[in-house]
């Protein structure tokens, strides 16, 4: 009898059991589904794209906050940074010169390095004993690898803590935190690897220099300095150390460019279109450069007409000798207006002149189309005149008399010399460019000096003035390198130069 009251309380258990076990059912039931269709369900490219951002974000705060390193290099205080960049590259921040640019690797981090100021002691010390510059390359080695080391450091720091601090801010969860700060570590080791494979020295050979147009050529070097002696990483940055020492030991005045003197220097403009401040331009290019000649592919003036041509009087200032060619928008008047004006050379029809050390040959553009009412020929006429050109080139040849650079206005004319000449000049499309040709010749498109003259304003932004320096060697007539300038159009003040070698002049 002991046991009966414990009945009930066994079927109690018994029901419960079966009403939790029939609830269980009936949330399975079809009845329930709707139910569980409207729970969120997971996106995982949601969270990846979130989290992608987190690690981008923070490594680059990071970086923007603690992520650059002051170091000495040389005599020179300098700072090291790595900054995001779709390009890779160095920067060298010269104030209040302007910037030196090398694409010195491919990778999704650019190396900034800005140029704080002088050591006075360190610089007085390289001014005091001279002796001590031979010894400069590698300390300046040292100094750079040390400096980078600590950069390195700096920036895994830097990305790790940055990253981690913004995934913990955004998810509150220190796991969460964690992963993004360990890919933002992988993210910048992989940068630093694809750096490393694509890490180009001979960069420092093709520089771009962007601010005071005077103090360009003194950090760059000339043509023989870049041929001969940037063998070797080390020495490059050895010598720019010691261009930048000099460029800050003076107050009053930037060191003058010092051309060698067994180079050949052209000034090769094109496409002026009546723009008077394009004499000024080439005056001052002509004496900071030391020119030897001047090649203007055409398009000098606008129309053509016989009022036009006292814009050409100021070349018979410039004092040195001006090789020219007819444009499209010159016309004959113009080019007899030229010819007979002292020290200028015509050049059309294939003939070949001897001038400053070379051998200069040249044919008019056949179409003269002053305005856009005119219906030009096409490029076929083009053709033609380049083929013209070709045969003058290969009589001169076959004479014993080699021509060493052909101009024409036209690109399309100037590829038909392909083979017939080592360098061909041109300009026309108002844009700078090289190419080298199936046959070897190297055709040199110059862009507009005159910023495109009234035409600079029929677009957003002014068209630049683009002239080029071209080196060459005087015993083989060969061009040894070439400096392209490009100034801001209207009303810009900006300047900057980059220098360019041909493939067999490269150490």
């Amino acid at each position: 009898m002991a046991r009966v009251p414990a009945v009930p309380a066994v079927l109690a258990v018994l029901l419960d059991r079966i009403r939790r076990a029939s609830g269980s059912v009936r949330k399975a039931t079809p009845h329930t589904l709707p139910a569980l269709e409207l729970a969120a369900r997971p996106r995982p490219w949601a969270g990846a794209l979130g989290m992608t951002a987190v690690v981008l974000v923070g490594a680059w705060l990071g970086l923007l906050i603690v992520g650059n390193v002051k170091a000495p290099v040389g005599p020179m205080n300098t700072t090291m940074t790595l900054r995001p960049s779709l390009t890779g590259g160095t920067k060298i921040n010269v104030s209040p010169l302007g910037a030196l640019t090398l694409d010195s690797h491919v990778a999704p981090v650019r190396l900034d390095v800005n140029v704080d100021q002088l050591d006075p002691l360190r610089s007085q010390a390289l001014v005091d004993h001279p002796e001590r510059l031979s010894g400069l390359q590698d300390e300046v080695a040292r100094d750079v690898e040390h400096g980078t080391l600590d950069l390195a450091v700096r920036s895994g720091i830097a990305v790790v803590s940055g990253a981690t601090a913004l995934g913990l801010a955004v998810y509150r969860r220190p796991r969460r935190a964690l992963i993004a700060g360990g890919l933002a570590l992988a993210l910048l080791a992989a940068s630093g690897a694809t750096a490393y494979a694509t890490w180009n020295p001979k960069s420092v050979l093709e520089p771009k220099f962007s601010g005071l147009l005077s103090s360009a050529p003194s950090l760059v070097g000339n043509a023989r300095s870049i041929v001969t002696e940037f063998d070797v990483y080390q020495k490059e940055l050895a010598r720019l150390v010691t261009n930048v020492t000099k460029l800050y030991d003076v107050t009053s005045t930037l060191p003058a460019y010092d051309p060698d003197p067994t180079t050949i220097r052209v000034l090769h403009v094109s496409d002026i279109h009546l723009n008077p401040a394009s004499w000024k331009i080439i005056a001052s290019l002509v004496k900071q450069y030391d020119v030897n000649v001047i090649v203007d592919s055409g398009d000098t003036m606008d129309h053509g007409t016989a009022a036009e041509n006292g814009f050409l009087d100021p070349i018979a200032g410039l004092g040195v000798p001006y090789v020219w060619v007819r444009g499209n928008h010159d016309s004959t008047l113009t080019q007899r207006y030229l010819a007979h004006m002292k020290n200028v050379h015509v050049l059309d029809d294939g003939r070949a002149q001897s001038v400053a050390g070379l051998r200069f040959a040249g044919i008019g553009d056949p179409q003269y189309t002053p305005d856009r009412s005119t219906v030009p020929g096409g490029d076929a006429a083009e053709v033609l005149a380049g083929d013209r050109l070709a045969s003058a080139l290969r009589d001169q040849r076959a004479a014993g008399t080699p021509v060493d650079v052909a101009i024409a206005h036209e690109p399309s004319a100037a590829r038909e010399t392909d083979g017939a000449v080592p360098l061909v000049l041109c300009g026309h499309l108002h844009h700078a460019g090289t190419e080298m040709l199936p046959y070897g010749t190297r055709l040199r498109m110059e862009g507009s000096t005159g910023g495109s003259g009234l035409r600079a304003v029929e677009h957003k932004y002014p068209a630049p003035i683009e002239a080029s320096i071209l080196y060459f060697d005087r015993d083989s007539r060969r061009l040894q390198a070439w400096d392209e300038i490009k100034l801001g159009g209207l009303g810009l003040t900006t300047a900057e130069v980059s220098r360019h070698l041909p493939e067999e002049n490269q150490p």
